[in-house]
């Protein structure tokens, strides 16, 4: 039925013969019509199509209430707002009804009164579906009056009423999202006995204000989010609210890398934009999704706690406004990530990982360049597999000849805001790096990409401890060991 929102009245409605449902059931159609015309049910999650989005869709057939259960940045928030999506375009609700009273079932007294009075002329409104979702953060300043309700002194007053009068009850937000998806996040923070006024809601629909026992069978969706650190941290979900809970569904951090980057990227394009005027490799890219990759398995960083994907996204952020900076500064038109960025991205590192004990004895930011470092071993690997492992015989040609550059030459900088001819020419004159790529790497064409892989090789021989890298005032600059070492 098409332009239902065009009809005004109770009458109206049975007229076209409109059949309400309730919102599980709303859900569960919407989602198997979904299904069976092959489309994607929840857009924009990556790497859950195998295993949280499976379990998501079995619990709205089953008619569900639900928990994500995972470390911070998994998603969980998004994926409850994305069910917004199953419900109906719009429903109709009495005018006028605090808690979207259903015209053909109100529960108010204000609906019942109104359906009583009026029959089939009862006015109604339409609510559409983005409104119908209501969240709620677990803080502990949360009040049973808050999520509940209760007892309206000011209301009494001006309607002239007794306090054994149900009208002047005030309800909470649970109630005025009847016919919603209501959201709960970070549910052990929820004081238990908070947590102890849902159990009726969700089991028998009864609530309780101040000594008023109404029996209100609320239509709702409940979804709840928590992280396992919670439950030893800070609080637990209470056993019978727990119980009363449909699917406890455990989500997870991006098992690949190519799931990762496509996250990142996505997030990044959101807040940004597409920046034309800035190139990004993909080895720029993959190392930001590494970094994220060796925290969550880093001993200075408290895997409990996990890492989040807000991480990755972030640094690129951060990365392409390093990029974007300098451009402006030297008065380029165009500019390429480039490694000496992700000097710029340790703030985005240091305000998003744990830190354990040892950790917080070196320093938030040195163990940002730890992870760094960590990242560009790993990555180093990949493209470089034969100078992987430089104490192998064989490989010595060419890291030596860099080495003995390095010996020859005086030490080499690179400051941040080089522009794009300051940049190239200073790693250009390292010529066995050229040598280097031409053997290894004989299919990198572009010049930026080129370049990008030459410093990529710096600084592994820095974290191999071939060379020695130290911070200038205006970015970086490597020289020999020995030379060093000579000269003490």
């Amino acid at each position: 039925m098409e332009n239902l929102q065009q009809l005004k009245t109770l009458g109206d409605l049975k007229a076209v013969g409109y059949t309400p449902k309730s919102i599980k059931d709303e859900l569960r159609d919407n989602l198997i019509a979904k299904i069976k015309a092959g489309e994607t049910v929840f857009k924009g999650i990556h790497g859950y199509e195998h295993t949280v989005i499976p379990q998501l869709e079995n619990a709205i057939l089953a008619k569900h209430n639900i928990n994500f259960l995972g470390l911070r940045g998994q998603a969980k928030t998004r994926l409850a707002r994305l069910m917004v999506d199953l419900l109906d375009e719009y429903i109709p609700i009495i005018e006028g009804s605090e808690i979207n009273d259903d015209p053909f079932a109100p529960l108010s007294r204000y609906g019942k009164e109104m359906v009583a009075k009026q029959g089939d002329l009862t006015p109604i409104s339409w609510l559409h579906g983005s409104d119908r979702f209501a969240e709620k953060l677990a803080t502990p300043d949360v009040t049973v009056a808050d999520i509940i309700g209760d007892v309206d002194p000011i209301k009494a007053a001006n309607l002239k009423l007794s306090y054994a009068d149900d009208r002047v009850i005030h309800f909470g937000m649970i109630p005025r999202a009847n016919r919603c998806i209501f959201v709960i996040n970070e549910i052990p923070d929820l004081q238990a006995r908070i947590q102890v006024a849902l159990f009726n809601i969700l089991q028998e629909g009864d609530i309780q204000i101040r000594g008023f026992k109404l029996r209100l069978p609320l239509d709702m969706q409940f979804v709840f989010t928590a992280n396992p650190e919670d439950y030893t941290n800070r609080g637990s979900i209470v056993t019978p609210l727990k119980d009363r809970i449909g699917s406890q569904i455990l989500t997870h951090y991006p098992q690949s890398m190519e799931v990762a980057k496509k996250i990142t990227q996505q997030e990044v394009e959101k807040v940004i934009g597409k920046k034309e005027e800035i190139h990004i490799n993909e080895l720029a890219r993959q190392l930001v999704e590494q970094i994220s990759f060796e925290a969550r398995k880093s001993d200075y960083v408290d895997e409990k706690s996990g890492v989040s994907a807000r991480l990755s996204i972030t640094a690129l952020q951060n990365l392409i406004a390093s990029a974007e900076r300098r451009m402006f500064l030297a008065g380029d038109a165009t500019t390429a990530i480039r490694l000496t960025d992700f000097l710029n991205i340790i703030p985005a590192i240091t305000g998003k990982v744990e830190l354990v004990y040892e950790g917080e004895q070196e320093g938030a930011a040195r163990v940002a360049e730890y992870l760094i470092g960590d990242a560009i071993l790993s990555l180093s690997e990949q493209f470089f597999p034969k100078i992987s492992n430089l104490e192998k015989p064989g490989v010595e040609q060419w890291y030596q000849k860099v080495v003995n550059w390095f010996v020859e030459n005086d030490a080499f900088e690179l400051t941040l805001a080089a522009n794009n001819q300051e940049y190239a020419a200073a790693l250009n004159r390292v010529t066995p790096l050229e040598e280097i790529l031409n053997d290894l790497q004989p299919n990198v064409k572009k010049e930026e990409d080129k370049l990008f892989l030459k410093e990529l090789i710096l600084w592994m021989l820095v974290e191999k401890e071939k060379l020695s890298k130290s911070q200038q005032a205006k970015g970086y600059a490597i020289k020999d060991n020995l030379g060093d070492f000579l000269k003490m």
